[in-house]
């Protein structure tokens, strides 16, 4: 599924924000560079397909951990 940058910017500051976490925080947990993550929240580009499955996997775990309230898939 392709997500428009827009879409995706506001994905990754909301599950940051619901976490609590700074952007430095979320890219150590994702093993990206902070860099990286304030380009995504400021929708100057979109992770390839393995940084996006990592992102993906990360807001399954939250979730399931119960620290993250995601949206129904059909709409993420």
């Amino acid at each position: 599924m392709i997500t428009s940058p827009n879409t995706f910017s506001k994905r990754v500051k909301e599950t940051r924000k619901q976490l609590g976490l700074t952007q430095e925080a979320l890219a150590h947990e994702l093993g990206v560079s902070f860099a990286t993550i304030n380009r995504w929240e400021n929708a100057k580009t979109v992770p390839f397909k393995l940084a996006r499955k990592q992102f993906d996997a990360f807001c399954e775990k939250m979730e399931k951990q119960k620290k993250l309230k995601l949206p129904p898939k059909g709409e993420r």
